[in-house]
């Protein structure tokens, strides 16, 4: 059995770490290179950094700050955020980048997953949805939230995967930030339809939300932000109380 993995986010506002609820009301969350290297050293097992506004301000994502991160962590980095071509990516992962994720630029332009899969491997390309359920259909949203789709969170998954996507990091907007508990019925149907890792993220709020997820919800990796950000739960505490619900971490 493949371990799960634990992520913890950040998402960079004017380049501070930033945390809302249902994507909106932001309140600042720290440094992001403090931040970054606390959770390296506390044994998370992978790091996501979203410039949450690039898109909407139409600018490309924060190259100095990833850079600073990156010297500062020693586990896979993924960045988003902005990213609309295959020069953005170059760009990022010659400045410490493992990996990418895209969101809003693939739903406007499917082909980029492929052009990406294709220069540097599907592992290298995360696609990320962000979803609300509006009665009883999970619909894919753009910009942040902002933009609502007429595009449906199932059918959009299976396309990205066919494309070369690597993984999807699914964020349910409608448990973002709520603290309830993640979307476990998607992240299983999820699951059930594609054959690459699937990353829940999206209401986790307590150390039972990380084993609902991975027992109910079938998820590969449990993403959370302002858990982590506030102390409210500890890397290693939560990697024992997941073991010992003989669930495979890495500790």
């Amino acid at each position: 059995m493949l371990t799960k993995r634990i992520i913890p986010c950040l998402d960079i506002k004017n380049g501070r770490t930033v945390k809302g609820v249902n994507f909106v009301d932001l309140r600042d969350a720290g440094d992001p290179v403090e931040l970054a290297k606390i959770y390296s050293d506390e044994g998370a097992d992978e790091l996501v950094f979203l410039d949450i506004s690039a898109t909407e301000e139409r600018r490309s994502t924060l190259i100095d700050l990833v850079r600073k991160v990156a010297a500062t962590i020693n586990i896979p980095f993924t960045v988003g955020g902005g990213i609309s071509a295959v020069s953005d990516v170059e760009v990022l992962l010659q400045n410490g980048a493992d990996k990418v994720s895209i969101n809003s630029s693939a739903v406007k332009n499917p082909q980029l997953i492929n052009d990406l899969a294709r220069k540097f491997g599907s592992q290298c390309v995360v696609v990320a949805i962000d979803a609300k359920q509006i009665d009883g259909e999970w619909m894919v949203h753009l910009v942040g939230g902002k933009v609502p789709t007429e595009i449906r969170l199932f059918d959009w998954a299976q396309e990205v995967e066919q494309r070369g996507a690597g993984e999807i990091l699914f964020t349910s907007m409608n448990h973002d930030g709520t603290k309830n508990g993640f979307a476990n019925e998607a992240l299983a149907i999820l699951s059930k339809l594609v054959n690459i890792p699937i990353i829940a993220s999206g209401g986790a709020g307590n150390i039972q939300h990380f084993v609902d997820t991975f027992v109910e919800g079938k998820s590969d990796a449990a993403l959370a932000a302002s858990v982590f950000h506030f102390k409210e739960i500890e890397i290693k505490t939560l990697k024992t109380a997941l073991k010992n619900n003989n669930i495979e971490v890495r500790i």
